[in-house]
């Protein structure tokens, strides 16, 4: 373009347009230009500019920038910040406004309603681990014996799941550790290189279908209202949930499904809240679970 056509495009002084292209080739950026009938000045095919600025942390931090809870967590809320304002102060005022528009209309809230967050006061010892790619021992605390255990793993990632952040790392093999049942961080000097070709997404993914397959080891055989039935989606694990949609057959006016279930106890404690919404055709060991707490609450109510 002609110094004439971007002042008229842009609405300056030729001058104006002269003395920017003197500050852009100050700057670095490739603008050539060519003098003649048919010149003007031309960027070098490809350019882009680059956003300079940004510290390690900030960088780090961009892909948190809508997520100021677990930015917060992590220790990273000044980082998120300086980071957005150098953002925003890099894009054109009508990229900008709209980047405004977008954080003002949407919000991301990522614990269930019927969860609180886990409380983890070692999560930004273990993030900086990750990051710097350190050895770490870590006092940790599971369900199964012994409960206390310690282990010396390589941090391979965290992954927020529920409001919940799990640790994925390896000490004799790649596993995952829950960050709130940490009791204990220990940062060594000795670093460590993950497996080339490790994806922590790819390997998350497969171990939510690993725990699905593990946790639910029964079925079992089910009717439900139509009022059950519309409530049971939303009210149960979305295997379940889909197992029922998959399995639904008309029985008279209620619909009988079978779904998974992890044990006895567990599918006791989940149908009842179903109340007479819900019967159990299959266990019988399920159902007679189910008549004696019939019979327990009956006779809480009503009277032995």
């Amino acid at each position: 373009m002609t110094a004439q056509a971007l002042a008229d495009e842009l609405e300056v002084s030729v001058r104006t347009v002269y003395r920017d292209v003197e500050s852009l080739h100050g700057a670095g950026v490739p603008l050539y230009g060519d003098a003649g009938p048919s010149g003007g000045y031309r960027l070098l095919e490809g350019y882009r500019t680059r956003l300079t600025g940004l510290t390690e942390a900030e960088a780090q931090s961009l892909f948190l920038a809508g997520l100021p809870g677990p930015a917060r967590e992590l220790g990273l809320t000044e980082a998120v910040t300086a980071a957005q304002l150098k953002l925003m102060a890099a894009l054109p005022d009508g990229l900008r406004s709209k980047a405004e528009s977008v954080a003002a209309k949407f919000h991301l809230d990522a614990p269930s309603w019927y969860a609180s967050p886990d409380e983890s006061p070692f999560l930004a010892a273990v993030a900086d681990a990750v990051w710097r790619e350190r050895v770490i021992e870590i006092d940790y605390h599971r369900w199964r014996s012994p409960q206390d255990v310690t282990r010396t793993v390589h941090p391979y990632g965290l992954v927020l799941k529920g409001g919940r952040w799990y640790l994925v790392a390896k000490s004799r093999q790649i596993g995952t550790y829950r960050v709130g049942q940490i009791r204990g961080v220990r940062v060594s000097d000795e670093t460590f290189t993950p497996p080339a070709g490790f994806d922590l997404a790819a390997y998350w993914e497969q171990s939510l279908v690993d725990f699905e397959r593990r946790r639910h080891t029964s079925e079992a055989v089910i009717r439900l209202s139509p009022g059950g039935m519309r409530r049971f989606a939303g009210n149960v694990a979305a295997v379940v949930a889909q197992a029922a949609r998959d399995t639904a057959a008309p029985d008279g006016e209620w619909t009988r499904v079978t779904v998974p279930i992890e044990s006895i106890d567990h599918a006791v404690a989940e149908f009842l809240r179903f109340g007479p919404d819900l019967e159990v055709l299959e266990p019988l060991e399920l159902r007679a679970r189910f008549v004696d707490a019939a019979r327990g609450l009956a006779g809480i109510y009503l009277g032995s």
